[in-house]
Parts: C-alpha cells; structure tokens; sequence
C-alpha cells in the first residue's frame, strides 16, 4: 500500500484563462469564441491548466474553472427560473454594485452543468481532482431575487439543485466538492441561523470529501478596498468556524498569507481537515518558497500535519499567467520544505 502523502497541495478555484479564449486578468471575462470553437476552446484551456497544474508539482488537480465565466453565475445559467435578460444592480457582499440577474420563477436544476467538464478532467489524469460549485448563500447574494423574496427558500432551492450535481459530479469521479462560500464572512446570522443548513443539505448524502471555502475575496479593488477597513485584526472566522466544526463538511479552506486571521482561530476547527491559504491573489509579488512553508510552520501550531492542505488564499482569474504559474510552482516548494523538515 502506498504511503498517504503528507501536505497535499492544490489551488482553489481558478486560473487565468488563455487569451485566446476569454480577454485576460478580468472576472465576467466574455468568450472569444462561440458554438463548437468555444466547446473545444474550453476543453484546450483545461488540458493546459491541468499540464500547469501538473508541471507545478500539485497534488490534487482542479479545472481552474476554464470552462466557466464566474464562479457563481454559470452555474445559477443553467437553472429555470432565473432571468439573464432583464438584470438589475445589487450590492454584492455588502461591499460592491453589480448588474445581476434576476430570479423570476421557481428555480431548478433540469439538467448537468459542469458534469461533462468533470469527466473529461477525470480523463486526463490519475490524481486526485477537485470540484468547484458555489455555495447555497454566496448564491442568494449574487442575484436579485423577484420571486421567493426570502434569501432562507432561495437558498434551499439552490441547496437542492447542488446537491443534485454534486452527486453525478462524485459518480464521474471528482474526490472533493468544494463549496465556494465568500458571503460566509459577511453575512454571520444568516449562516449561523440557515446558511450552514442549507450547506449541509446541499452535502447530503455525498461519500466523497467535501469542503467549504470561506475567503477575503479576489484581488480586486473593492475587496481590497473592504480589507482596509477591518481593522489590525480579522476575526469574522470565529463567528462561524464553531458551526462549521459541528457540521459534516470535512475540510475548511480558509485564506492565510497576507492576511489578518489570527491563525488560532484555526482551533475553533480543530479535527477537520483545513486548506490553509499560503498563497496571496491579491499581488502580483511571486511568493518564495520560504515564505510559504513559513504560513505552513505557523499553521501546523493549530492544524494537525495530517489534516493541513496547503492552497492559495482564493482563485487566480484576474492574475496574469506568468504570475499564477510562478505562484503554482511556489506552492510545491514550499510544502516540500516542510516535508522535508519533518521528514516526511
């Protein structure tokens, strides 16, 4: 049998996408391409973010969501109910406007979204791969909801419809569902009075690993704009880590290099797997290895070495791919630093 490797690195979400396919550094990128030319335009682009991937050294590979606009839109595009035509502007995460669609109907899943996606990504290689979906609140909070006006029934509805992917998404291979979940560190009541609910239900029933990723956002001004605002000290984890540690979810991903999180808040998680981010998105500075492998060493004060799962702090769209390659590749040294520090 072989022996289960320690400190298994992987990426959160996204990669930049080529520009080719979609104009770089940007989030709500448009396609270039269009019909047959965009299917197999997508397909290209996640052969060479898996190659990237692998080239880097990573241990668990995900799809660096080329075959998606957004995290959280393309998935709520294929469900019924939801207008793309007619958008209105919402505030997102109570930080930033955007132009939004707009529920109208009852919302549900008729068919896969991402389940092709995975398979071919299954295809490719042998290692582990991870899927990304958005969470059931980060959902609520990215449209305007005309319909149900009640964000608890808006997101157990989507909290249905994921649960209804995630499983063809684990019977085509995908070990770990990732649960994208940013709304989590804005919005404390909700998730402790039915966001955490909605979260399991959107879980239920899944044997493979699952996980929730709560961050500060990606390097764009208005997150930027927000962290200045919060003080020496972040501590909107411990609002929600005791409910998350209670829960079924096996591993919480959480945003580290770079950032104000008092790393013992990782006790409030103790005995779960957690994907510590040792990666800063929000810069264009490449980590040394060092660097990394020094959040990991603090980290492992608080996280067992068994159940640490060095990543980045969130997804790398609006980076350049130099950049996001160099920080690939940084990533893997250093948790090979720490290995070989425990001798592992």
């Amino acid at each position: 049998m072989t022996k289960k490797l320690l400190l298994p690195t992987s990426i959160v979400g996204s990669l930049p996408k080529p520009a080719w396919l979609a104009p770089p550094e940007k989030l709500w990128s448009p396609w270039k391409l269009e019909g047959d030319q965009l299917l197999e335009g997508k397909q290209d682009a996640l052969r060479i973010s898996l190659q990237e991937q692998q080239l880097a050294g990573l241990d668990i590979i995900c799809d660096g969501e080329q075959t998606r606009q957004h995290f959280v839109t393309t998935f709520i595009e294929h469900l019924t109910g939801v207008d793309f035509e007619n958008r209105k502007i919402v505030k997102i995460r109570d930080r930033y406007d955007a132009s939004v669609p707009m529920v109208v109907g009852d919302v549900a899943r008729q068919k896969a979204v991402f389940v092709e996606d995975a398979k071919f990504l299954r295809k490719q290689t042998d290692k582990p791969i991870k899927w990304a979906l958005p969470g059931p609140l980060t959902m609520v909070d990215t449209l305007y909801d005309g319909h149900y006006k009640s964000r608890e029934k808006l997101a157990w509805e989507f909290a249905k419809a994921l649960n209804e992917e995630a499983r063809e998404l684990q019977d085509a291979g995908v070990d770990i569902i990732q649960f994208d979940e940013p709304a989590f560190n804005v919005f404390f009541d909700e998730v402790n009075d039915w966001g955490m609910a909605a979260l399991e239900r959107a879980i239920e029933g899944l044997h493979c690993q699952t996980a929730v990723h709560i961050c500060y956002g990606y390097g764009i001004q208005a997150n930027t704009d927000w962290k200045k605002t919060l003080g020496s000290e972040w501590r909107q984890y411990e609002e929600i880590f005791p409910k998350i540690q209670k829960s079924k979810i096996d591993v919480v991903s959480l945003e580290c290099h770079n950032s104000n999180v008092p790393l013992d808040l990782m006790e409030l998680v103790r005995g779960k797997k957690v994907m510590v981010g040792a990666i800063d998105v929000a810069t264009n500075t490449i980590e040394t290895a060092e660097e990394v492998a020094n959040t990991l060493r603090k980290a492992l004060e608080f996280v067992d070495i068994e159940n640490l799962y060095p990543s980045t702090n969130c997804g790398m769209a609006p980076l350049s791919r130099n950049v996001a390659r160099g920080k690939l590749h940084a990533l893997s040294a250093g948790a090979e630093i720490i290995r070989k520090e425990f001798a592992v």
